[in-house]
Order: C-alpha cells, then structure tokens, then sequence
C-alpha cells in the first residue's frame, strides 16, 4: 500500500482489520468510573455495555493531540502520503485536533503529504468508507482519485439508527427524561439518522415490528441496487438482534454481502446496549 491509511476507533472496525491491512489506528478516550482509557486498547466495548447495564454513565473524549503529533511527525519524517479518513465533525473535535496538529507539524516538515477528510459519518457507516479507502490504496489510483471517490462514498451513505432504550440517549442529552419515560412506558422505539454529520431524530414507532416494517420502508425508498451493495449492520452487543436484521433485509432485497460489527465503546457509550446502525448508499458510484 503506497498511500497509508489512519482512522479512528470510531469506525467500529476490529483492530485485527487495522493491523491485516496496515492501517494507523487512532484511539478515542473512554472515562469510566473514575477510569481513562484508551478505545480499543485497553477497554472493550463489552466491559463499557455491561456497566451500562449496571447504571454506569461513560464518557468520551476526542483522541489524544499527542497521539497525533507523534504520528503525523514520523510521516512527514519518512516523507509518506497518507489519508485520514476521520469520525465526522459534528460528533467529535477529533478531526478539528487533527487539522490543528497538521498545521502545526507543516510548519516544521513544510512537505508533510497528509490528507484529512471529514467522513460526517458514523460507527460501521464510517467504518465502511474505511474500508473502500483501504480498497483503493490496493489499487493504482492516484491519491487525488481516492480522495474524490471516498468523498463520494462518505456523502452518499446512509445512517439509520433505532436503541433499546431512550434512556442511554437521554443520558447524552440527545433527548430529555421526561420523554425516555413516556417512551419507555408506550414501547416507542426511536430511529435516527445522521444529517450533516448530526445525530438527529427521524421517527417515533410504536413497537418492534412496526420499527422493522419502517426500515425496509425507507431503505427501500433510499437505498440505490441494495441487492448489490455490502450492508453494514453495527450493534450495541446483541448479535441475535444483528443477524435478525440481516434476515429482514436479505429477504426483501436480495442483499447477500453484509457486514456485521460490534459497536465500539465511542458510540455505544452514547447510544447504549441493544443498539442496532444499518448502513448503506442512496447512490452507486459509477466504478
């Protein structure tokens, strides 16, 4: 791979993905009874879903500045293109660190050949336009074609969202209480999508089988040949729930290539156990 590849734990993609194919792993922090640690590294998001379960509050935070002096120092040292693909802006000030450091080092390695993209995307959503980077840099494409084209897929993917329980969201102000309450008590479950980057309310639906029903509605709606596409489907620790989805979907689209992963502590500290994320394009690019 001639061009290298760094993005963040907020991709929801296993270490072991990063470390087959090379890719520079940027961990967010995770503040957890009292506790810092480093997403990925020294925390598993399972230990984050099963405090949660216990009534634990985690917090997140941006990646570490330093990590990134560091990391965008040795490129410049060893004069390397690379391309961060980054957790979208409006959920984090990690891109915004990183462009800050990258002016920073530019003003001591002038050559430093760093691209950094905004994805606005989220959890297996970002994790996805990840790996079509990591696709391209296989390829003999120059780094402004994978650079136009990851553009391309960030801006066309869709995020669908729905939580077991309005409580986690309410924890992260995303709602009040007073509406976790009611919710919980008329079995609404909400779904959510991201709009610019934001994490945004789409719908209230009474009940699982409706919220089911509304998905591949609107997945129908928006989705562009999802018989062709790779499915991404993230989840706040309930595999059962992940592979029920795929179920669903494959039955009413043909979809046969899916891409099922854990949500990562950085997300799932917000959204919560049972969380379940579908992730595909409302438009195909043309290679």
């Amino acid at each position: 791979m001639t061009i290298n590849i760094l993005a963040d734990s907020a991709c929801d993609l296993p270490l072991s993905y990063f470390s087959e194919n090379n890719l520079t792993f940027i961990p967010l922090n995770v503040h957890l009874e009292g506790k810092d640690y480093e997403d990925g590294i020294n925390i598993q998001s399972k230990t984050v879903y099963d405090a949660m379960r216990q009534g634990a509050a985690p917090k997140t935070s941006q990646a570490s500045p330093e990590f990134f002096l560091e990391t965008f120092t040795e490129l410049a040292k060893q004069k390397k293109q690379a391309i961060y693909v980054a957790f979208s802006s409006e959920l984090s000030g990690t891109y915004q660190t990183a462009v800050m450091i990258k002016e920073q080092v530019k003003a001591d390695y002038p050559d430093l050949d760093l691209t950094i993209i905004d994805t606005k995307c989220a959890s297996l959503g970002y994790g996805l336009v990840v790996k079509r980077a990591v696709e391209l840099a296989k390829t003999s494409a120059s780094k402004e074609e994978i650079i136009d084209k990851l553009n391309f897929h960030a801006k066309h993917m869709v995020h669908l969202f729905t939580v077991d329980n309005l409580e986690y969201l309410a924890r992260g102000g995303r709602i009040s209480k007073a509406s976790a309450f009611v919710g919980g008590l008329l079995n609404i479950r909400p779904l959510l999508h991201v709009d610019d980057g934001k994490l945004v309310p789409l719908e209230k639906i009474h009940g699982k089988k409706k919220l089911v029903k509304r998905t591949l509605e609107l997945m129908k709606e928006h989705g562009a040949q999802l018989a062709k596409q790779t499915i991404g489907i993230s989840h706040g620790d309930d595999l059962k729930a992940a592979n029920d989805w795929k179920e669903a979907i494959s039955k009413e689209f043909g979809t046969t290539s899916f891409d099922i992963e854990l949500i990562g502590s950085t997300v799932g500290a917000h959204a919560g156990p049972g969380t379940i994320a579908i992730f595909f394009l409302d438009e195909m690019p043309v290679d």
